[in-house]
């Protein structure tokens, strides 16, 4: 056995995280140089895949580094935001720079899992039924307001988003990798609109909201669009196969044991706030964050990582997207909604209490 002393940077004026561990002289010994170096070159494609997105899309670097942290890891990403901020633009970009299959699928109060997954067709002629493929056999799926369409429509969503299959009467199809939904809500007209079930909300990874831009970037956006018969046309820059390598890369990526017990803490603290000094947020929370909150901080974190071309995890990585996370995930109370308390409120009360390692 040896030792391996490793201080990271400085983030915030003060060290987040100083590790050590012992690699063991084997075939399987863990090699920080070797890894760093992966990383360098397999995350090399991230920028060129942000600077080809931003030829359509100004600004919005939130919105597109929540999405790729998505697409490195596996994860479904729930947009909210009001009408008119790029989001199918930068989502149908984000398809074209990859290189790979799109499908945008306007959710409506009559559609039907059948419009959604495909259907069995009688053939007349050959006296036996046929299998039609829906629109979410593609890669990306842009599901568009989503919260306008049915239950039994979102309960089709299902299987695709969690086991990545698709199942058309008595036969199943895995869908083809990368598979990532991207769903939009608008958050202000609710009228004709249907809450998604809780089983459905869990399967995002994250919510995200989307905001207005500054003033220089309206500024651009009006000079850039504002132009009739001229279209961005994106083209491909990465791979969905450099995608999957990437996806692989992640698993590679030092994360130390104070880490993930941080992570474990800041979902414990969303259940039993009391033990983490949180007892004034006991009558506001109805239910914590699920398991699977703790399974996608961690997945986050590390494609946070990734994206700042970085071979470890730190603190901060996870602290980055801890409110895209987890604000999906916690139910507050009738008390919470009469005291204006929202779940990024108590998100941020945890974050500021439960110790950073």
């Amino acid at each position: 056995m040896r030792g391996l002393q490793a201080e990271l940077p400085d983030y915030g004026g003060r060290a987040v995280l100083s590790f050590f561990f012992y690699l063991d002289v084997s075939p399987m010994a863990f090699d920080m140089k070797e890894v760093n170096e992966r990383i360098a070159r397999d995350s090399a494609f991230v920028d060129d895949l942000l600077d080809e997105i931003g030829r359509a899309v100004v600004g919005q670097r939130y919105m597109i580094e929540r999405l790729l942290i998505g697409l490195l890891a596996a994860g479904h990403v729930l947009l909210e935001g009001v009408p008119g901020l790029a989001k199918t633009l930068t989502v149908s970009s984000l398809a074209g720079a990859i290189g790979t299959d799109f499908q945008r699928i306007q959710f409506t109060p009559d559609l039907l899992p059948a419009d959604l997954l495909g259907t069995l067709v009688f053939n007349q002629q050959q006296g036996s039924f046929t299998i039609k493929k829906g629109p979410i056999f593609a890669n990306i799926i842009l599901a568009d307001e989503i919260n306008r369409a049915p239950a039994k429509v979102q309960s089709a969503l299902l299987e695709s988003m969690q086991e990545r299959q698709v199942t058309i009467g008595e036969t199943t199809f895995p869908l083809e990798e990368p598979f990532l939904v991207l769903a939009t809500q608008n958050p202000i007209e609710q009228e004709g609109t249907y809450p998604l079930p809780e089983a459905q909300v869990d399967r995002f990874m994250m919510k995200i909201k989307v905001g207005y831009p500054t003033r220089n970037e309206e500024l651009e956006i009006m000079r850039r669009m504002a132009r009739t018969g001229e279209n961005v046309t994106i083209r491909p820059v990465v791979t969905p196969a450099q995608i999957l390598d990437a996806r692989a890369v992640l698993n590679d990526l030092y994360i130390d044991e104070r880490v993930e017990q941080y992570i474990v803490d800041l979902v414990m603290a969303t259940r039993e706030p009391a033990r983490y000094r949180l007892a004034d947020a006991v009558p506001l929370v109805a239910f914590g964050a699920s398991p699977r909150a703790t399974i996608n901080l961690n997945l986050a974190a590390r494609a946070h990582a990734f994206l700042e071309h970085r071979a470890y995890v730190t603190p901060e990585d996870v602290r980055s997207i801890a409110v895209d996370v987890l604000r999906h995930r916690i139910a507050i109370t009738y008390e919470a909604e009469a005291e204006e308390v929202t779940s990024e409120d108590i998100i941020q009360r945890v974050l500021d209490t439960v110790e950073v390692p």
